[in-house]
């Protein structure tokens, strides 16, 4: 039993502390031997094409059109489309008066696999970049993310995701605010040891003679675009100085809707990409792949259950002192962790509670989306969550 206990709680401590020390650390000693690259702007600037695939986001499309073309790259090299399948409301409407935008609009609602697919023979662009219809991105974007591919090993660069957080923040945006600024941190020394392990949908690019279409029902479509494109020997570039910026979910419970999806999107990946995990192909990526990605899918949450539970067993059993210790600063984190939930439904805004609160409903989700992968109830077509 105290065997099981210190496994469970050595892959939970690893998941979220210890990956990103070992990380720190690797990083620190590769600089002694390779010098870090630095790249500067290009002479020739690429043609780029961005892709939005937009539904049902009249509200927020003009101003989404607004930044894109006040992003600062040449005119003549940057081509954008629009996508709006499947859209009830006017949002292509709202589009058409833009003539530097190429507007794609069918009535089916397929999922974004599916518009993207449908988008890619329109594509003249030798860099594709993604971005979400609800995000905004810095002028500097598309030239930030560009200039990494002077490096013929990287075949996709994804940007950083940036919350907007009030200084009194609720649940949902004091939790994913802090969750990714540190996902930020993790991600820029998975890059400097060797290459991220997945982008978020909010903002990356890949070359696009390297773009594979993935499965039609996939859930989570950038994490896979850009892991199969890994899987072909490529590096997944960093670039926090190419970033989208969004507000929170509405509340936590619009942000635990998110999470299951990308759970048992996480799951399904997991079980498709099978020479990401295989270590005989490329054991560096695989090593950042599991660490990184797989642990926090599949056994870390439960893990988390088995300790406490263990724990308890541990302590009634008249064991050191130590294993009192332990369970009571579980406890402890557990309260806060309820406290930040009181708080949110008072309205309250304290940030300190509101982290462990975030955290147990990041690993509820894990096991949720399990299961509603296992089920079979979770739709490719994604499903919009409620933002501040």
């Amino acid at each position: 039993m105290i065997v099981l206990f210190w496994m469970a709680l050595a892959i939970v401590f690893y998941t979220f502390l210890g990956y990103g020390m070992v990380l720190y650390t690797l990083t620190r000693i590769k600089r002694l031997f390779v010098k870090s690259k630095v790249f500067m702007q290009p002479k020739q600037l690429p043609k780029v094409t961005l892709l939005v695939a937009a539904w049902n986001e009249e509200d927020l499309i003009v101003e989404k059109i607004k930044n894109t073309l006040l992003l600062d790259y040449p005119s003549a090299l940057f081509q954008i489309i629009f996508i709006t399948d499947g859209s009830t409301d006017r949002t292509l409407e709202r589009i058409l008066p833009y003539k530097e935008i190429t507007s794609l609009n069918n009535g089916d609602r397929n999922g974004k696999m599916a518009a993207i697919k449908r988008a890619m023979p329109y594509v003249e662009g030798e860099i594709i970049i993604f971005s979400d219809a609800n995000t905004f991105l810095n002028r500097e974007a598309v030239k930030q993310l560009v200039k990494h591919y002077q490096n013929e090993k990287v075949g996709a660069v994804a940007g950083e995701k940036r919350i907007l957080v009030e200084k009194q923040a609720d649940a949902s945006s004091a939790g994913e605010g802090f969750y990714w600024k540190y996902e930020s941190k993790l991600k820029t020394w998975d890059y400097e040891l060797y290459s991220n392990v997945g982008a978020a949908g909010e903002l990356f690019s890949i070359r696009a003679s390297l773009y594979q279409p993935v499965e039609s029902d996939t859930i989570i479509d950038d994490h896979m675009i850009a892991m199969r494109i890994a899987e072909q020997g490529y590096i997944i570039a960093y670039e926090p100085n190419a970033y989208a910026s969004e507000t929170a979910s509405a509340n936590t419970k619009e942000e635990l809707k998110r999470k299951i999806r990308i759970a048992a999107g996480g799951i399904q990946s997991i079980l498709r990409l099978k020479k990401a995990a295989n270590p005989f192909r490329n054991p560096l990526l695989t090593f950042q792949y599991i660490s990184h990605r797989v642990l926090r899918w599949t056994i870390t949450p439960f893990m988390l259950i088995v300790a406490f539970i263990l724990n308890i067993f541990i302590v009634a059993g008249n064991h050191p002192k130590i294993y009192t210790i332990l369970l009571l600063g579980q406890i402890l984190f557990y309260v806060c962790s309820y406290i930040g939930l009181l708080f949110e439904q008072k309205n309250i805004k304290i940030k300190s509670f509101f982290v462990p609160y975030y955290f147990c409903v990041m690993n509820y989700a894990v096991i949720a989306g399990l299961f509603r992968y296992i089920n079979k109830n979770q739709s490719a077509a994604w499903e919009r969550s409620k933002r501040k």
